[in-house]
């Protein structure tokens, strides 16, 4: 994708260094930083502390973490000391077990001197194929939206998105919005209700962000706004990321995505969820056993932004005393999910429609 006509993926490694480049989500929408990440602490710290975000974009930062732990020290005790920091980042997301699952079986048989290289040219090929998987959840996600067009004769298209599931979330093109994208870019009418998503707004800050980059038709709306524009019929589509998807279908996602799903279900409104192959946990058969992120309450006291002077700050809208809670995550059940968009196709979300593409 581009910002102000400049190419960029979400991440990239440093072709002088043994570091990587990554933008750095906390100062969206307000002002574009790309930050260098040059050691595994820094690594670790902007995925723990969200400077980078989004199940999939996770996993190719912990790769390429692994990798510049071993541009460092290539030991066995070092690969293993490594491979524990970046797993406790993120309990949640799929996608850095996944990819750290997977340098590590890569590395292990490998003598030390050759671990470098190959961590790194993995951890790119990681983030290529995140690249073609998300282009391709577009490719199988276009027929959806290009069909309730044609039902609603050539009128405009609303899809309502939950969290930021875009090309900020990934490495390239999103997934949630991968079909958003190129459904606009074919020419279809349409327009995105935009969810705020307390507590840390990522919907206000980033979606909003990339959809206006794009120019796709968005209006950013509360969290409780979603409802009541199903019950209008201003609804058409839910598509929604995920962060995680059991071997039965259910789906964990950003807090507030059960509710919208309840909503959808009640009025009648497809519910689709982008699932890029790594976010499939097959080793965990329901949702009710997925490890719910807790994150700080801060998160939920406290809101940043740009104040009427154009300081940056963050404020509190709570009172100091008042106790704090924040789930980061919520678990959707499959009965409720009309289908996941896959880069292998659309299938129902179970595990029979699963297996019938992922085997």
């Amino acid at each position: 994708m581009k910002v102000a006509g400049t190419p960029y993926r979400s991440i990239r490694p440093d072709p002088d260094s043994a570091g990587v480049f990554v933008i750095d989500q906390r100062w969206l929408p307000h002002e574009f930083r790309v930050v260098r990440l040059g050691s595994l602490d820094e690594v670790a710290l902007a995925i723990t502390d969200m400077w980078i975000r989004g199940a999939p974009l996770i996993g190719a930062t912990a790769a390429y973490g692994l990798a510049i732990a071993m541009a460092s020290d290539p030991s066995d005790a070092a690969l293993e000391a490594a491979y524990s920091r970046l797993a406790r980042t993120r309990p949640t997301a799929i996608n850095l077990l996944w990819a750290l699952n997977d340098l590590r079986q890569r590395l292990q048989p490998l003598a030390p001197s050759a671990r470098r290289d190959a961590a790194y040219a993995r951890a790119a090929e990681i983030a290529d194929e995140d690249v073609e998987i998300n282009r391709r959840i577009g490719e199988n996600g276009l027929p959806l939206i290009r069909k309730l067009a044609e039902a609603k004769g050539g009128k405009r298209v609303n899809i309502l998105t939950h969290c930021n599931a875009g090309w900020l979330a990934t490495v390239d093109w999103g997934t949630a919005t991968s079909p958003i994208y190129q459904a606009f870019d074919a020419g279809i009418d349409l327009h995105v209700w935009v969810d705020e998503t307390r507590p840390r707004n990522q919907g206000a800050s980033l979606t909003a962000w990339e959809l206006a980059g794009h120019g796709v038709p968005h209006t950013l709306i509360a969290d409780n706004a979603g409802g009541h524009l199903m019950q209008q019929g201003e609804v058409d589509m839910v598509i929604v990321g995920t962060d995680r998807v059991t071997a039965n279908g259910d789906v964990a996602n950003k807090i507030g995505t059960y509710l919208k799903a309840l909503a959808a279900a009640d009025n009648g409104v497809p519910f689709h969820v982008a699932l890029p192959s790594p976010t499939i946990d097959w080793s965990v058969e329901r949702g009710a056993d997925i490890p719910i992120e807790e994150r700080s309450g801060r998160e939920v006291s406290h809101v940043w932004g740009r104040t009427d002077d154009g300081a940056l700050a963050a404020v509190r809208i709570s009172p100091e005393a008042t106790p704090l809670g924040n789930p980061a995550f919520d678990v959707t059940p499959a009965r409720l999910v009309t289908s996941f968009i896959t880069e292998r196709g659309v299938c129902p979300a179970s595990r029979d429609g699963l297996r019938s593409l992922f085997g």
